[in-house]
């Protein structure tokens, strides 16, 4: 199977060799039968764990009703959706689509239209981050500063300041009386799970209105759960003027992404100026108002509040580990290279039964769904010391 996919697919990715059949709550099968704890969770598209009941029930439902309508239309399932994902952001409305990157392209789309139409820039620029990562597309590697996503995909998409992350200071150097957003990840994923300084976020927010600058949140992998609050950006009590996201709102069956803003800036956007034909389809409301009405319980958000402790402590503890990253059930795990690169280290986790993934060099990223118990946690860990240690041989006994 490995090998008929890799010699009919483009080699975009790099996969662990492990063939997936079947999987439920935060453990995945694979063909052989082997059973992994997935500590990956679709990069945090799968919050709600494989196969959660409530979302599998409610896209059940709606595959047997209508499941494409296009906005040419509306859809009985709309309304109930973009009301309840705009409520839980606090936000007068949603622009619906479907991918995270088409998310992210739409924010800087509408904060474009903004700045010509409601401060009259005719140039309009958006401050951005070093090390971010918001998609692939052409405009957003454009200001990537990742050599993998960036060169050789000129020409780039101009009107973008690359600043240093974690550093208001640099934001307000870069921004100009043709800047109308700052564009950033409140924790920076792809980078290592990069957490800003204490107050960065505030700052960028005072930043932002002072400057009557729009301040863009790319929640699509800290958002909705992930780090023990609903966005990362509860954590300093902080509102942006537009959330992405995509990824869990989905709830791992689906894709499903969205814009959330107020009606000042969302409504510079009039009829054939942003569209998608899939964006807010039926079966991708249903699956998203789910999702809503599970975030809405805070349930998921205090699993990963409570689980922070199990997960980081026991990371802290292990040797061989430099650094650890991260809030909630979201962390960044830098191990001493001379001991094996992040790849090495995953490729042996997954001998052991668990999966992960690594990023630049010897980090590796750990975020199992929020549904996973405290003892598969200390199990995970276990087979993590075993692998720094160097003791493979040990079976991976007492799996739970």
């Amino acid at each position: 199977m490995i090998e008929l996919a890799e010699s009919r697919s483009a080699h975009n990715y790099h996969p662990l060799p492990v063939v997936i059949a079947s999987a439920e709550g935060a453990w995945v099968t694979d063909v052989e039968g082997r059973r992994y704890l997935d500590c990956l969770a679709g990069y945090s598209s799968l919050n709600f764990g494989h196969g959660n009941p409530l979302i599998l029930a409610a896209a059940h439902a709606q595959l047997d009703r209508v499941t494409l309508t296009s906005r040419a239309f509306f859809n009985d399932r709309f309304g109930a959706f973009a009301a309840g994902l705009a409520e839980l952001c606090g936000k007068d409305m949603i622009l619906p689509m479907n991918t995270g990157a088409e998310a992210v392209e739409t924010a800087i789309k509408v904060a474009r239209k903004w700045g010509h139409d409601v401060k009259g820039v005719t140039e309009p620029n958006i401050v951005v981050m070093e090390d971010n990562f918001h998609g692939r597309t052409t405009t957003i590697v454009s200001f990537s500063t990742d050599p993998d996503a960036h060169d050789g995909f000129g020409p780039y998409t101009p009107g973008f300041r690359i600043v240093k992350y974690g550093s208001a200071d640099a934001i307000a150097d870069a921004m100009d009386e043709n800047t109308v957003a700052v564009l950033l990840e409140p924790i920076q994923g792809e980078a290592g799970v990069l957490v800003p300084p204490d107050g960065y976020l505030r700052q960028v927010r005072e930043l932002c209105t002072e400057r009557g600058v729009l301040m863009i949140a790319d929640e699509i992998q800290s958002g909705l759960g992930r780090t023990g609050d609903t966005f990362a950006c509860d954590h300093e009590n902080v509102v942006p003027d537009m959330y992405v996201l995509g990824k869990a709102l989905g709830g791992g069956v689906v894709p499903v992404s969205a814009v959330a803003a107020n009606a000042d800036v969302l409504g510079v956007i009039k009829p054939g100026q942003h569209g998608s034909t899939f964006g807010g389809n039926p079966l991708a409301c249903a699956v998203g108002e789910t999702v809503v009405n599970l975030l809405k319980t805070g349930e998921y958000q205090a699993r990963a509040r409570e689980l922070e402790s199990v997960l980081f402590e026991g990371l802290r503890a292990l040797p061989g580990v430099t650094a650890v990253r991260g809030r909630g059930l979201w962390a960044g795990v830098d191990i001493d290279p001379s001991l094996a690169t992040g790849r090495q280290v995953c490729e042996r986790l997954m001998a052991r039964g668990v999966l992960a993934k690594d990023t630049h060099g010897s980090t590796i990223r750990l975020a199992p769904p929020l549904v996973v118990e405290a003892r598969e946690i200390e199990w995970a860990l276990a087979q993590l010391e075993v692998v720094l240690t160097g003791s493979e041989l040990r079976t991976a006994e007492g799996r739970p």
